[in-house]
């Protein structure tokens, strides 16, 4: 009895360890982020992801940043690398957690920088399939700010394409910053970036 004991405080204290050494990671990386040091971020985030096979969140930011990166870039081979990147760690982020309509939306995000980079090639491409990701993910989760703004603004900038009128979807948007005013991400580390863009885009779009 007192050696099984002693297993349980022992994997008890290692599960402890693991959990804190996962926390440390992640908020160093973040910390790193915050400096727009975004290399040395990503680079942090890949050794939590090695370290933490388990864990969605590193591969989430991963992707993020890849495609954050992507928008100033000129050259399709760097764009290439950085989104194929990006890609790669969302599928990996999709194995580890189903259906989780974050890893949804910045699905839609990193499709939507191929768009931005060249819409005549990519724009019947993805199109369809970015407004399906978004819709999804605002199935799942009705109350996830991300998916919501996210919906509103591909669907202002798709009317925006073809000369239509875009104000029907600032309804959408404010609607999404009240969304962003109550809710909660399951942890510290989970998602909630995109309320000051949604403003941002509110305004424009009533200007």
């Amino acid at each position: 009895m007192k050696h099984l004991t002693i297993i349980a405080v022992l994997l008890v204290s290692t599960i402890a360890t693991a959990q804190t050494d996962f926390e440390k990671g992640m908020a160093k990386a973040f910390d790193l982020w915050e400096q727009d040091k975004m290399d040395e971020a990503e680079n942090m985030f890949e050794r939590i992801s090695n370290a933490e096979p388990d864990q969605w969140l590193p591969h989430y930011y991963i992707a993020q940043i890849n495609s954050l990166k992507s928008w100033s870039v000129k050259d399709m081979n760097i764009l290439k690398v950085q989104l194929e990147k990006a890609q790669e760690h969302i599928n990996t982020a999709m194995a580890i957690r189903k259906d989780n309509p974050e890893i949804l939306v910045l699905q839609a995000q990193v499709l939507t920088n191929w768009v931005a980079f060249d819409g005549m090639t990519y724009g019947m491409k993805y199109s369809g399939k970015i407004a399906e990701l978004y819709a999804n993910a605002q199935a799942l989760a009705p109350k996830n700010p991300r998916a919501a703004f996210g919906k509103a603004e591909w669907e202002m900038q798709s009317a925006k394409y073809f000369g239509k009128d875009t104000k029907p979807y600032c309804e959408a948007i404010e609607n999404s910053i009240e969304l962003f005013t109550n809710f909660k991400p399951e942890s510290e580390f989970h998602p909630k970036w995109g309320k000051e863009r949604a403003k941002q885009t509110l305004e424009s779009c009533k200007g």
